[in-house]
């Protein structure tokens, strides 16, 4: 389930319902945001940032930035027809996105996750092709595999990562039958205690402080699966499960213990095959979950990042009913705003992600150029300067 177009990553629905304001006007983008100069756009704008070289169909899954000058984006390229395509990744120079090459790798599936705070500390795990997942390092010039305890071990399934400043990497997935974090510094490593909840899987591992991580997915609930959110700070806290139909959580944000918000999507009973679920977006106050209606109804939501103080700030999405620009929500004061991204950046955009820009109060979004993953779709972004 996870990973898939339309995925089925969604949010726990408490028992207060409130509802996310109106949509904002549209962004203002420009005429040709392929070519637009960086000193003429407007800082309050999203823009399209052209990310060439990717061999059709072809999206990026996930962002990470380490400054103005350095980000990494990861996806997959080649998909057509029953192809499961290849890994793809691109680097950031500060001026422009270039593909990585990775044909040096033994591994060539879908790289999942990527994260990095310097040149020489950023890592990207990818689903398996074999008996296990890859764990990749970022050493300045391209990518290299990293030797981890459970590599090449059936079973084991590295799903999403975090570092933090101090360089520490925090992997999420799956080994022995249960879900898991992998701790380690590029030299040691440490699979920690299993979380304490049966038939669970994670997608989503952040970072709150050096110690204390939160990790989000789902849990079979049922016949079908239930929001999953727990915090590990030495030993795993396990919030209440969030109720659907068949929910999973593809993001989560702790501003605090009792500040989290949670988003994803809501595939619902029955319906066609690839039918679009339903956008979810819930926040925890210490005590309950409660369901914030996102602005629209068919779609999803698929990231969400704080500001340089630590609040929960922008949402990326899919509006299944407005697919002409990528969509957005953007914190608003106690609620969220709809936002709509760039006219000309695509034709119909599908964001995956987004994440902030340390030291500037600017964010990323990855995705595709259309919200189907065959030929002609290729992999796109777009930033917003702050």
């Amino acid at each position: 389930m996870a990973g898939t177009i339309g995925t089925l990553s969604g949010i726990a629905l408490g028992a207060g319902t409130a509802r996310a304001d109106a949509e904002a006007p549209r962004s203002r983008g420009p005429r040709n945001a392929q070519t637009r100069s960086w000193g003429a756009r407007n800082l309050q704008d999203w823009w399209a940032v052209p990310a060439p070289g990717s061999t059709p169909a072809a999206q990026l899954r996930r962002i990470s930035a380490a400054g103005a000058g350095l980000a990494w984006a990861v996806g997959e390229e080649g998909l057509a027809g029953p192809s499961r395509g290849r890994a793809l990744a691109m680097v950031w120079n500060g001026s422009a996105w270039s593909k990585t090459d990775l044909s040096h790798l033994d591994y060539s599936g879908r790289l999942s996750d990527v994260a990095g705070v310097c040149a020489t500390a950023a890592w990207s795990v990818g689903l398996p092709t074999g008996d296990a997942s890859p764990l990749l390092r970022w050493d300045g010039a391209t990518w290299r595999e990293a030797n981890f305890p459970g590599r090449g071990e059936t079973g084991v399934r590295l799903e999403s990562v975090a570092v933090g400043a101090d360089r520490r990497v925090w992997i999420c997935g799956t080994r022995g039958g249960a879900a898991r974090l992998l701790l380690g510094d590029g030299r040691r490593w440490t699979w920690l205690d299993p979380l304490p909840v049966a038939s669970a899987n994670l997608y989503r591992v952040v970072l709150r402080t050096p110690n204390e991580v939160w990790v989000s997915g789902d849990q079979a609930s049922g016949g079908g699966w239930s929001g999953l959110v727990a915090r590990w700070n030495g030993s795993w806290t396990v919030l209440p499960p969030i109720a659907g139909a068949r929910l999973g959580i593809g993001d989560v944000h702790a501003a605090a213990a009792d500040d989290v918000w949670a988003v994803g999507t809501e595939a619902g009973v029955g319906g066609p095959p690839g039918r679009p679920g339903n956008p979810a977006l819930a926040h925890w106050d210490g005590t309950a979950w409660t369901r914030v209606q996102p602005g629209f109804t068919v779609g999803s939501l698929s990231g969400i990042a704080g500001d340089a103080q630590g609040r929960a700030a922008w949402i990326s999405g899919w509006n299944y009913q407005d697919q002409s620009r990528s969509t957005y929500l953007r914190r608003d004061g106690a609620g969220w705003t709809v936002v709509r991204g760039p006219a000309g950046g695509a034709t119909a955009p599908y964001l995956n992600d987004v994440t902030a820009v340390p030291g500037t109060n600017g964010f990323w979004s990855v995705g595709m150029t259309s919200a189907v993953p065959a030929p002609p779709t290729e992999a796109y972004t777009e930033r917003l300067d702050g």
